[in-house]
C-alpha cells in the first residue's frame, strides 16, 4: 500500500511512518518544517524513522532540508517540504502518486499559542485540512484518517469523555480548528463517499516529543537546575498516552478502514490513567534522581482541568489495548532523552 502521511517528520509522525516502512508498505511524508520548534528535531525524527543513523551535518535550513531530501529519497520514501495552505503544491504531490489512504497529522498544535495566533490556526488546520479532502475528492481517494485532539471536550464535567458527548464548547481556538475539523470531515464524507475515521489523541508522550510539551520541557528544566513554569495548584489532570500505544490505534483505525466501507468515526485514543500535574512532575523527579525548582503560576487561559478518556468505542471497533503505563513510559521517555541531549 502507498500511503500519504502529513507531518510525518513530527513527534507521532516519525513513529508512525518507522511503523509503516517496517511492515513494507510506501509512504509519501508531506512536512513544512515549521519554526514553531528547531527544524534540526524535524530532521532528526526523519533520520530515526528511516532508521538512519549517520551524523547530520546541519548548515541552514533550506539546504539541510533539500539535502534530506535527496539522501532519504527511496522506491518506499519519498519526503516532500510542502505547506498543506498550499494546494497548487500539495496538487502536484497527489498528481504524481497513486495514494492508497491519507493518514492526516500536520496541524499547528498548542492551546497558548492558538490564543496568540487564531488566524494562523484557522488557515493550517482547517483550510489546509480541506486542501487535502478537495484533493482526495479529485484525485479518488477514499480513505482518510485524520488527528483530532482530546481539546474539543473543554471543560467537559462529564468523566471519563465519551465520543458521544456534546463538544459544542471549545475553550480555544485550537479546539475549534479540531471541532471544525471534525464536522468539516463529515461533509467530505456524506458528499464524496471518503471512509474517514477521526482520532481524537489524549496527551501524548514519549520519545521524540515535541520539546514544548510539559513532560520533554520538565526533564530539560530539571535536568539543567532551572525554574519550571508549575501553573495552577497542580491538581489538572492528563490521560497521559505512550507513543507506541497511539501508533497501534493508528495502525488498527488503518486496518479497519481498508477492510470497511461507509465509514465516518470519530474515536478516542487515550490511555484511561489520569496522572494529575503533581504526580507527573514527581514521577520524573524520581526518574531523573532530582528535585525540580518550581516557579508558582496562575492557570492559562485556554487550559482544561482535566481530560479522561473512555476508550471503549476503540476497543470494540477497532481492538485498541494501550498497554504502556504511565510509570513505563515515563522511564522509556527519559532514556530517550538523556541519550539524546546535545
Amino acid at each position: 500500500m502507498k500511503y500519504l502521511v502529513t507531518g510525518g517528520s513530527g513527534f507521532i509522525g516519525s513513529h508512525l511512518i518507522e511503523n509503516l516502512l517496517k511492515n513494507g508498505h510506501s509512504v509519501i511524508n508531506i512536512d513544512n518544517f515549521d519554526d514553531f520548534y528547531d527544524y534540526k528535531i524535524k530532521v532528526q525524527n526523519t533520520l530515526d524513522s528511516l532508521n538512519n543513523k549517520i551524523e547530520f551535518r546541519f548548515t541552514d535550513k533550506q539546504a539541510d532540508i533539500s539535502s534530506l531530501i535527496s539522501y532519504t529519497k527511496s522506491e518506499f520514501y519519498q519526503l516532500y517540504y510542502q505547506d498543506i495552505r498550499d494546494k497548487e503544491g500539495l496538487e502536484e504531490i497527489f498528481k504524481k502518486h497513486n495514494i492508497d489512504l491519507v493518514i492526516h497529522l500536520a496541524a499547528l498544535a498548542g492551546v497558548r499559542p492558538s490564543i496568540e495566533r487564531p488566524l494562523d490556526y484557522e488557515a493550517v488546520n482547517v483550510r489546509g485540512t480541506m486542501n487535502l479532502w478537495e484533493l482526495c475528492k479529485e484525485s479518488g481517494i477514499k480513505k482518510f484518517i485524520c488527528a483530532s485532539s482530546s481539546s474539543v471536550y473543554g471543560n467537559n464535567e462529564k468523566i471519563p469523555f465519551s465520543e458521544s458527548d456534546n463538544v459544542d464548547n471549545p475553550i480555544s481556538p485550537y479546539a475549534a480548528t479540531k471541532k471544525s475539523g471534525e464536522i468539516l470531515g463529515h461533509v467530505y464524507h456524506h458528499l464524496y463517499h471518503i471512509d474517514m475515521i477521526q482520532l481524537r489523541f489524549f496527551t501524548v508522550y514519549g520519545p521524540r516529543q515535541r520539546p514544548d510539551l510539559a513532560i520533554h520541557k520538565f526533564a530539560k528544566l530539571i535536568s539543567e537546575n532551572q525554574e519550571i513554569p508549575f501553573y495552577g495548584d497542580g491538581s489538572t489532570a492528563r490521560d497521559y498516552t505512550f507513543i507506541d500505544d497511539i501508533i497501534d490505534g493508528i495502525l488498527k483505525s488503518i486496518k479497519y478502514l481498508e477492510d470497511n466501507e461507509k465509514v465516518y468515526e470519530i474515536l478516542n485514543l487515550g490511555e484511561s490513567e489520569v496522572v494529575t500535574l503533581d504526580q507527573m512532575l514527581s514521577t520524573l523527579e524520581t526518574i531523573l534522581d532530582k528535585k525540580a525548582h518550581k516557579k508558582m503560576l496562575p492557570m492559562q487561559p485556554g487550559d482544561v482541568l482535566k481530560t479522561n478518556a473512555d476508550i471503549t468505542k476503540a476497543k470494540s471497533l477497532i481492538g485498541y489495548k494501550p498497554t504502556t503505563n504511565f510509570q513505563n513510559g515515563t522511564k522509556k521517555f527519559v532514556e530517550w532523552f538523556l541519550g539524546n541531549r546535545h
